[in-house]
């Protein structure tokens, strides 16, 4: 049985991960700090199984990271562990260059070390910036220029891998993902705060007008194209994962109230967070041709999904 550490598997788009790692029967080692973002109880129907074993620790720690390849070995690295929350990097960058940058350098200097088969880099698509509404999408060969420390962080990450393929021969991969959405999200990103504000009656703030656009993603989907790149993608490529499915802010918003039966009065518009980038839309051809993935292309019933699964949980 292959050994795969995923690290930030108590998280989002993590404990999909690890949930499909499983199905797959790879032996499953899920490294997490848990900080705000990450819930165990996300993982409670595996918790159990025999080839699922969870590590606390933190990805900025080397010397804790060394013992743990020493000890287990891998096989294969599935990093998603970051600081993620755009707002919470303009108040408090320091913490993001921490676990981002210097963080995904710790594991790439292991899997150096302890010649692991490959590692998988889960980045984002806002290190390309942004996009005006007649503008094409991004490509893997889109000029980088992220807007927030955020995404900033990010794109250092991805260029530390790159460099640790063409420097030292890693066998490395890089996803570059648009907006994810499904189960188990933290409360503090989009669908979820529109979701459990309405539920609860209260105000729900929109940014501006809500005239940002943002492609969206089923978690689900793209848990199946990070598998895909896993086994099959070359190394040192960057791969753009979307779902071809762009969307107003404002539009989610009103469609997630409509589902819910509630009063578009809860919208409240307020004032734009600094560096805001307008829109973002992925070209995932390359995924598409090259590795045969494809998005499900449903949002509809996904995001019924989606808000029927946080009305049972929060």
């Amino acid at each position: 049985m292959k050994k795969l550490l995923i690290t930030g598997g108590a998280g989002f788009i993590g404990s999909h991960t690890v949930f499909e790692a499983i199905k797959k029967d790879y032996d499953v080692f899920n490294l997490d700090a848990l900080t705000y973002a990450a819930n165990l109880k996300n993982l409670t129907k595996i918790e159990n199984k025999s080839n699922y074993h969870f590590i606390k620790g933190d990805i900025r720690d080397l010397s804790l990271l060394t013992k743990i390849f020493t000890k287990e070995k891998f096989d294969y690295v599935m990093h998603l562990a970051a600081e993620s929350h755009v707002d919470l990097s303009i108040k408090n960058p320091n913490i993001f260059v921490e676990t981002n940058v210097i963080g995904t350098h710790n594991l790439l200097e292991c899997a150096k070390k302890f010649n692991i088969k490959k590692f998988l880099h889960v980045s984002t698509d806002e290190v390309y910036g942004d996009l005006t509404l007649d503008e094409p999408e991004f490509t893997e060969k889109s000029m980088i220029k992220p807007n927030s420390p955020y995404s900033a962080s990010k794109a250092g990450s991805d260029l530390l891998v790159r460099s640790y393929v063409n420097t030292f021969g890693l066998n490395a991969c890089i996803t570059r993902c648009s907006n994810n959405y499904g189960p188990h999200q933290d409360l503090s990103k989009l669908i979820p705060v529109i979701i459990s504000k309405a539920l609860k009656n209260e105000s729900i703030p929109v940014y501006g007008q809500g005239e940002n656009v943002r492609d969206w993603l089923y978690v689900k989907d793209h848990v199946s194209a990070l598998f895909t790149v896993l086994e099959k993608g070359k190394s040192g490529e960057v791969y753009n994962i979307g779902g071809n499915n762009e969307q107003k802010n404002i539009d989610i918003v009103k469609k997630i109230l409509k589902i819910l039966e509630k009063n578009e009065n809860l919208i409240e518009f307020v004032t734009d967070r600094p560096g805001h980038d307008f829109r973002y839309a992925i070209n995932s051809s390359k995924i598409q041709t090259e590795l045969n993935w494809q998005p499900s292309n449903q949002f509809e019933d996904f995001l019924q999904e989606t808000i029927t699964w946080y009305q049972k949980n929060i």
